[in-house]
């Protein structure tokens, strides 16, 4: 048995392995090249963006060339594909409309299960790789079939949080060498095999925004409303429901004593709600495109609750609760209330370090 899970030598074990042009996916490459395995790299060109390269990002013009770099110095074969109309059309219309139903998308979990666990993995198939390799920080443990995820073991960088509507088969396909290496052990490797991406800046969560700035990025889209407190009284005005999230507190454009925070986002009625902190809290929430990655269990069931964590914002950590299932309605109920819940984001379950699978919050309840 090989370290990827195959009874074969790793010398007739084909990977590919999915090279955005930075450190970690450049490693995986390495580590795997190092074990002797049959490594192929392919890279996605998403978009064109001559200011990309000012600040963290991934997939554009110099990131494919450090990849090709990289593999000039690995010796392996290279591969791109441009795939700018379908990262379009799958992730940057879907984060603009997105923002214009009052949600807080998280594009990076779209990208993930659609342009690189869709597409890039049938590319992989195609090429009749045994299995393909990233250089995300996550643990997958298990052989070939019903594989389960785990947390990283470096916290700080784990991506669970984003890659949570893995299917089980991309699952099984996958395998993601760096979910046992530290974030800072990975550079030195870089360093020490010669990779010229050994310090390069890691990229950034929009990575098809160079600047960053999300706001400028929708500003074609903006519509001018009302922001109301929680009697639906009109405090102010604003010029855009896309330049707002829940718990946001700067920049709402309302004079007060007390600080005031976003509250909720009404598509409807294109109104900002806002309030005290206070009144952030809530205690349960809706979920819509649920995933689970637990092969032991049967969601036949029409009815079903599972004692759990849950996390509701990427940098958070998980709370204590239980997922219900009422017919084909999902919601999760927390022990402690909760901050923020937000609609558009993730609520990614846990059971310990074990990642059970998530939803898209569509709606707070309480």
């Amino acid at each position: 048995m090989n370290t990827l899970g195959f009874n074969k030598d790793p010398s007739e074990t084909t990977v590919v392995v999915a090279m955005s042009g930075g450190v970690d996916s450049s490693v995986t490459a390495g580590l795997l090249k190092k074990e002797g395995y049959n490594v192929i790299g392919i890279t996605l060109q998403l978009y064109s963006s001559n200011s990309s390269a000012k600040k963290g990002s991934c997939c554009s013009g110099i990131d494919i060339y450090d990849a090709r770099r990289v593999a000039q110095k690995l010796d392996i074969p290279h591969y791109v594909f441009n795939y700018e109309k379908t990262f379009k059309e799958d992730v940057i219309d879907y984060f603009i409309q997105s923002y214009e139903n009052g949600e807080t998308p998280i594009p990076c979990v779209k990208c993930n299960e659609t342009v690189k666990f869709r597409d890039l993995l049938g590319f992989a198939k195609k090429l009749d790789a045994d299995c393909m390799a990233t250089g995300h920080y996550i643990k997958r443990k298990g052989k070939t079939e019903n594989a389960l995820m785990y947390r990283a073991e470096d916290k700080s960088k784990d991506q669970s949080y984003f890659l949570f509507s893995m299917t089980q088969e991309q699952l099984d396909y996958l395998r993601f060498p760096l979910g046992d290496i530290p974030k800072e052990q990975t550079r030195k490797i870089a360093e020490e095999i010669g990779l010229v991406v050994y310090n390069k800046k890691d990229s950034q969560d929009i990575c098809f925004i160079p600047d960053g700035d999300y706001k400028k990025f929708l500003k074609s889209h903006k519509k001018r409303g009302e922001i109301i407190d929680l009697h639906g009284k009109v405090l102010s005005h604003h010029e855009g429901i896309q330049n707002f999230t829940v718990g946001q507190r700067r920049g709402i454009g309302v004079s007060s004593n007390e600080p005031l925070y976003v509250i909720d986002i009404l598509k409807e009625t294109n109104q900002i709600v806002v309030g005290d902190k206070k009144d952030l809290l809530g205690t349960s929430l809706l979920l819509d495109n649920m995933n689970f990655i637990m092969p032991e269990f049967d969601f036949s069931k029409s009815e079903l609750q599972i004692s759990c964590s849950a996390k509701i914002r990427s940098l958070s950590e998980p709370m204590k609760g239980k997922l219900i299932k009422k017919s084909q309605t999902y919601s999760f109920e927390f022990d402690e209330p909760a901050e923020a819940i937000t609609k558009g984001q993730a609520c990614v379950l846990y059971d310990q370090d074990r990642v059970l699978g998530g939803g898209i919050i569509s709606q707070k309840l309480n």
